[in-house]
């Protein structure tokens, strides 16, 4: 069967790999209809990605459709179904584990980074793993993952409805952590720097936007929130100026979570941890309900998926579109490929 392999020296190619016999105790075999591309991808092609194996098949973000399960394998899932997957394996006996944060797992091994992912025509997955994904298409089911990361972050932030909430970056993830604010009834400030992934945020339900790169933003944040500063901020880029931003603009006592992974080494002002009492928490993966709350908010129909959707290609075109996308990575929400 074809596959998608990719190296941190800018090179992709199809190659051909065994395909999984038919399913063993407790696993399914899924036929992938689509994976989607993400920034770890890109920047595992652009060998930025130290975390990946060299070469990697990747892909985490999954829409399938169940092919054959095993024996033992819940009557839930079942042959003709639309699923994704939980991309992330856990240890059981790590510390994180040990606190029922599996999605933090100390040892854990994401598909497509740490092991070989989905970009391919078929997986066989621990039973575990799949996720059905309700009413969704399969198309739809490969937004599922990214935008949980952002839901996450806001559980990690512990954001309510009497709450000012920026969220910085307005990529997949962001978009997924807008959303959820939103849906707990804060007051969100989308910030970005491209004025396209602001106007989507705004739709997406956002109150407010602002242009970092044009606007003063601590005057236009002072305005917003009455003089305070955000309650919460979420930082999702993974930049040294916008974790410097997180920490100067967030209000005194205010809750700062982290999903980016910034390049290099981000020099901050930690008498602000102090002055501010802040609570600064990291934000990894996500968790099962993680998903199923995007699934049900998916499901509702009002997401303009069409939107978030920048490209869907055939495998054949990888190696141009991310030829193309590392020229011109503030241009894209999510690249699809199609496998079916």
């Amino acid at each position: 069967m074809k596959a998608i392999q990719i190296s941190h020296s800018q090179e992709l190619r199809i190659i051909e790999t065994e395909a999984p016999k038919a399913p063993g105790a407790g696993e399914v075999l899924l036929k992938l209809h689509y994976v989607g591309f993400c920034g770890s991808d890109l920047n595992t092609f652009m060998g930025r990605n130290t975390m990946a194996l060299d070469p990697v098949i990747p892909g985490h973000e999954i829409g399938a459709v169940i092919e054959a399960v095993g024996l033992g394998v819940p009557e839930g899932l079942k042959p003709g179904q639309v699923v994704t997957c939980n991309p992330y394996t856990s240890c059981g006996k790590c510390a994180s584990c040990r606190n029922r944060r599996p999605n933090a797992c100390q040892h854990n091994e994401t598909l497509g980074v740490q092991r070989n992912g989905a970009m391919q025509e078929y997986i066989l997955l621990p039973w575990e793993k799949v996720i059905p994904a309700g009413k969704l298409s399969a198309r739809d089911s490969a937004l599922v993952e990214p935008m949980s990361v952002g839901f996450h972050a806001v559980s990690r932030a512990q954001v309510t409805d009497s709450d000012v909430v920026m969220v910085i970056g307005c990529g997949m993830v962001g978009m997924g952590a807008i959303v959820r604010s939103a849906l707990r009834g804060a007051t969100v400030i989308a910030a970005d720097i491209d004025d396209e992934k602001l106007d989507l945020a705004r739709t997406m339900g956002a109150a407010f936007a602002i242009n970092t790169k044009r606007e003063n933003v601590r005057e236009r944040l002072q305005e917003i929130s009455g003089g305070m500063g955000p309650d919460v901020v979420i930082e999702a880029v993974g930049s040294v100026p916008t974790y410097q931003m997180a920490i100067d603009e967030v209000a005194f006592t205010g809750r700062v979570a982290c999903i980016g992974y910034a390049k290099g080494e981000v020099p901050i002002q930690t008498k602000y941890f102090v002055q501010k009492e802040l609570d600064i928490r990291g934000s990894r993966n996500a968790l099962p309900e993680d998903f199923l709350s995007v699934i049900r908010y998916l499901e509702r129909g009002t997401a303009p998926v069409e939107k978030l959707i920048s490209r869907i290609i055939r495998p054949g075109d990888a190696l141009e579109t991310l030829q193309w996308w590392s020229a011109n990575p503030g241009r894209v929400f999510r690249i699809l490929v199609d496998f079916r």
